[in-house]
């Protein structure tokens, strides 16, 4: 599973002409789930993302009960060292992967997090003001 985290002061995701999710003062994190993730890899990555202090004075989205938008992004499993046109074979399919990201948003509001989501398999327009910029990658 891999994550890019991003602080935003605002972000949202909009589907035809309805937003899906918005926060402010948050986390953006763009998700990825290859083959070989399981449901304990979520709640592992939901716990990391949760607690990881990037927010201001080195707080965490936990300790600052900073909103997460989540947003599910195969494309973070994309490989363009050959050629011009990237591989998505290390991307799980839609049918492992959804229920891992639905795991994932599950483990954060369980931890106590209000989440936001962007909507599984749709074309989305993703928005975002960054902070600091700070933007992290974490993979599992």
């Amino acid at each position: 599973m891999r994550a890019l985290i991003q602080t935003v002061s605002r972000a949202s995701v909009t589907v035809g002409d309805e937003v899906v999710g918005k926060i402010e003062d948050g986390l953006l994190v763009l998700l990825g789930v290859t083959h070989t993730d399981t449901a304990a890899t979520a709640e592992t990555m939901a716990r990391k993302v949760y607690e990881l202090r990037i927010l201001d004075d080195e707080q965490s989205a936990a300790d600052a009960g900073a909103p997460l938008l989540v947003v599910s992004q195969f494309t973070l499993y994309g490989d363009a060292r050959k050629g011009r046109r990237p591989t998505w074979s290390a991307a799980a399919p839609a049918e492992v992967a959804e229920p891992l990201v639905t795991a994932f948003v599950e483990a954060l509001r369980g931890r106590g997090a209000t989440v936001e989501t962007g909507r599984f398999r749709a074309h989305m327009l993703v928005e975002s003001v960054n902070v600091g910029p700070r933007t992290v990658w974490l993979e599992l």
